[in-house]
């Protein structure tokens, strides 16, 4: 966990809400910007961009490109990214397992703040 372990920065762009949104949205397929954009509720154009821009750096994320008129984008998860599906779903499992004794702990911290 020191500041210069190259897993530190592979950890933080997983970690991020937005990265694992958009992972779990391409899980099943191909998705065009405007369906990646819908998927992910809450999402901005600016951040979907900039997610799917450092996860096609990363190489968990494809980007095909097709000469139409207009142009048609499509992103995809890689081999790579088809991966970090797996551990990412059993994250969301056990928030959707746990939601309730969360909130109560939320509460109940509140309540002695």
């Amino acid at each position: 966990m020191t500041a210069t372990c190259p897993s530190r920065t592979s950890l933080a762009r997983i970690a991020n809400k937005w990265t694992a949104m958009v992972v779990i949205a391409l899980s099943t397929g191909r998705m065009r910007f405007r369906e990646l954009r819908t998927s992910v509720d809450g999402i901005s154009a600016k951040v979907l961009t900039e997610t799917l821009r450092d996860l096609e750096r990363d190489g968990i994320v494809t980007r095909h490109v097709y000469a139409e008129v207009p142009p048609r984008v499509e992103y995809e998860l890689t081999a790579l990214g088809r991966t970090l599906y797996t551990p990412l779903q059993a994250l969301g499992l056990w928030t959707e397992e746990h939601f309730s004794e969360v909130l109560a702990a939320r509460e109940s911290y509140d309540a002695r703040q």
